[in-house]
């Protein structure tokens, strides 16, 4: 990813790389006590994180280190490798691994943390900051700065620890952790001192230190003790610092212990970075990406080189991380300098940085804590719902009351068992769907479908019922688990012909032994046309109707209808709908090819020519359902009513010499009142009258039907057919249903619900 450099962008990494240098200090030193090595090695690995690690990494804002999260891993391989150069032979062994995990691109795995684990973790972390610092905050310092594990090396508890801070308390420290909180709260809150361009950790630090020096010529209980400052080794000369760097024992390479400590500081350290990276890619306010496999190949780098000159493993530390976002850094040049900045001073300036009390430097962190665990992530997750909060405030409690390796662990095992759960209840959509020829269960396939959906689905397959009809849909579907194949070839070779269910499968291409089929009727044949009556023609079309509104449209295989409707056609119904682009008969009733016949024209209006096309539907092709479908805000309609209330003379032929035919048609629906009130009528007044004026002529175009035609009037006389109108709201999809001639009184229940009244006529 190209980075911009400007001056500007420079100076901001200068600044938060020395914010981050000054929390980056006691905690290297503090993981390296609480490790039981050397306090030296810490700063080795915070430098070679610092420096080499950056410079490898893909991350603009990612900080690397000695890890708390290691500690307990530390601690227990230098105790089973007893010597400190055989515990470095196994880091320069974990890098290698590292590398080669790196180069293997393993770290996609990252991916499949899901992001309530990581909130968890970034949680978790503020909160633990926000405990561990406080006994730090008043001079409490017995447990080392960079511990995060529950149970301490001090023999105390995370929570033990603050039962004991009224005994352990120091006035000095606990002044200067205070008002360092003070002024970290004011500097945020003051938009002069915010935008100034000195950094305000740099600021307390220099508090702490002035303040560490006017205690100590106070005397007595204001003097700030040895272990409530930061104590970083002091060489006399070049010779012993130097002397602080230890070497690998490569002669322990037939060592099978050191293979086993390699491997699981390896495991732990990239597991660690992964799940860092995560965390800190959402924090970036830039939103910017950083390649995990290419953080696991500089991890490993840094951990060679930090084995080989006797540094402690190295990870992506969240902590570093997240105070480097929160100081503004622009670029992995921060990380850079605040490594250099850690070599410079330990090689230059040790008596000076052992004046700074850890009471201040807790005081940033405490501030950092509070970021991370903010109130606002909280609520953000409880309205996220239960299958976010859950993982999210388990995987919180775990790393606190555990350490971060369990904890992230038993998130991710909430998480796994939420995602089993979820696939045991809802891995697949199931849809009884009404067709023509009946009904049918649509199993629709996911997009991903393992072996984890094997018993949801085995249980929908299980529930259809005897003789019914189910359809197997996976054309959005991927990938399919060999086990699931299994189970579907079973169930449709054995299980289904065995209890009579019919079979059809849908988007299996991929997979030669389940050939796409389809096994029910989809389009109407003379034998539904015969069988069914003008009643239930009409609610098989009220239902394709809802299906259309709620989005439910059937499934149909339209080159299976293309072919069996070659030959011949059977619809069940004709319907005369205007040419409004918003009232497609198909669409709007859920239909298929062949299923009804569909005569369009201006205003639904009747002709000559109208009424032999629907005496064919009905007299010789056997629809035996007529629907006057006319709809609201209709141009043809709109056009009548203002050409008839026209106050003086207009031209007919505007807009077409051919309208006026279309026109006089509506006109017998334009009642005497219509046009008193048409000039000075809002346009909601002119809406609602168009609408009126719409209704009357469906319902007389009924009634030209019949009267106009003694063919279709017989039909309906001998019930055979039915004629009905019908209303179209194009606003909010609804259909009236307005008359109905032509149905059986002793069949009306249905009608009735949709408002429909009901004549026989004479023939």
């Amino acid at each position: 990813m190209a980075v911009s450099v400007s001056v500007e962008s420079v100076f901001a990494d200068i600044k938060a790389g020395l914010v981050v240098f000054l929390v980056a200090l006691p905690l290297c030193l503090g993981v390296a006590l609480a490790s039981k090595a050397d306090p030296f090695a810490g700063l080795i690995a915070g430098v070679v994180g610092g420096i080499v690690v950056a410079v490898l990494s893909g991350s603009q804002t990612s900080v690397s280190g000695p890890a708390a999260g290691l500690t307990a891993i530390v601690a227990a391989q230098l105790l089973i490798l007893k010597e400190y150069p055989i515990f470095l032979l196994a880091v320069v062994l974990a890098g290698l691994i590292q590398i080669v995990l790196g180069l293997a691109r393993a770290g996609f795995l990252a991916a499949f943390v899901p992001s309530s684990v990581i909130n968890g973790l970034l949680a978790a972390i503020g909160v633990i900051l926000v405990l561990k610092q406080i006994p730090h905050l008043v001079g409490d310092d017995q447990d080392p700065s960079g511990d995060m594990a529950f149970e301490q090396p001090d023999e105390r508890s995370t929570f033990g620890e603050l039962f004991q801070l009224v005994d352990e308390a120091k006035l000095g420290p606990a002044i200067i952790g205070l008002g360092s909180i003070t002024l970290l709260i004011l500097w945020n809150r003051w938009k002069f001192l915010k935008n100034s361009p000195v950094p305000a950790p740099l600021v307390i630090v220099l508090f702490g230190v002035g303040a560490n020096l006017f205690f100590r010529s106070l005397g007595g209980d204001w003097i700030i003790g040895p272990n409530q400052l930061v104590d970083v080794p002091i060489a006399a000369n070049a010779a012993e610092f130097f002397g602080f760097l230890k070497f690998p024992d490569f002669g322990q390479l037939t060592n099978s212990k050191v293979y086993v400590a390699a491997f699981t500081i390896a495991a732990v350290a990239s597991l660690e970075t992964l799940l860092n990276l995560e965390a800190v890619d959402k924090l970036d306010p830039r939103q910017r990406l950083s390649p995990p496999s290419r953080e696991l190949l500089a991890q490993g780098v840094g951990n060679v080189v930090s084995g080989m000159i006797g540094g402690l493993p190295i990870t992506s530390v969240i902590v570093r991380s997240s105070v480097n976002i929160n100081a503004g850094n622009r670029t992995k040049f921060s990380a850079i300098f605040h490594g250099i900045l850690i070599l410079g001073s330990v090689a230059l300036l040790p008596t000076w940085l052992n004046l700074i009390p850890e009471s201040c430097l807790a005081a940033i962190l405490f501030m950092t804590g509070l970021k991370l665990a903010s109130v606002k992530l909280m609520k953000q997750m409880w309205k996220a719902g239960k299958y976010q909060f859950v993982p999210f405030i388990v995987t919180l409690l775990a790393i606190v009351f555990t350490d971060l390796l369990i904890g992230v662990l038993i998130g991710l095992a909430i998480a796994l068992a939420n995602v089993l759960r979820s696939n045991a209840r809802r891995p697949i959509r199931k849809v009884v769907e009404k067709h023509i020829g009946g009904e049918v269960i649509r199993i629709e396939l996911a997009n991903q479908v393992s072996f984890l959906n094997r018993a949801a689905l085995e249980q929908v397959l299980q529930g259809v019922p005897a003789g019914g009809h189910v359809l197997l849909d996976a054309r959005e579907t991927d990938y399919i688990d060999p086990d699931i194949l299994g189970l579907i070839l079973n169930f449709k070779d054995q299980i289904a012909p065995t209890r009579g269910i019919e079979v059809s499968l849908l988007g299996f291409h991929e997979y030669k032994q389940l050939p796409d089929r389809t096994q029910f009727v989809d389009y109407s044949t003379r034998e539904l046309q015969d069988a069914l009556t003008p009643l239930q023609i009409l609610q098989l079309l009220r239902e394709g109707h809802e299906r259309t509104r709620t989005n439910r449209r059937l499934t149909r295989d339209y080159n299976r209808q293309l072919i069996a409707t070659a030959e011949g056609q059977h619809p069940l119904a004709v319907v005369l709908a205007c040419i409004d682009s918003r009232t497609s008969t198909e669409l709007l009733f859920d239909l298929g090819v062949g299923d009804i016949f569909s005569v369009r024209i201006a205003g639904n209006v009747i002709s000559r020519k109208v009424l032999g096309s629907i005496e064919y539907s009905c007299a010789v092709a056997g629809a035996k359902l007529i629907i006057v479908l006319g709809h609201t805000r209709c141009g043809a309609v709109t056009a009548a009513v203002a050409r008839s209330c026209a106050a003086e003379s207009i031209d007919h032929s505007a807009g077409g010499e051919h309208i006026p035919f279309i026109v006089d048609e509506i006109r017998p629906a334009i009642d005497a009142d219509t046009c008193k009130n048409w000039h000075t009528a809002t346009p909601e007044d002119k809406i609602a009258t168009v609408d009126a004026v719409a209704k009357r002529n469906v319902t007389n175009v009924v009634d030209k039907i019949l009267n106009d035609s003694q063919t279709l009037r017989r039909l309906v006389y001998e019930g055979k057919i039915a004629v009905m109108g019908a209303m179209y709201d194009v606003s909010t999809g609804d259909i009236e249903y307005l008359t109905a001639q032509g149905v059986n009184i002793a069949e009306t229940a249905v009608v009735d619900q949709a408002k429909v009244t009901v004549a026989n006529p004479q023939p």
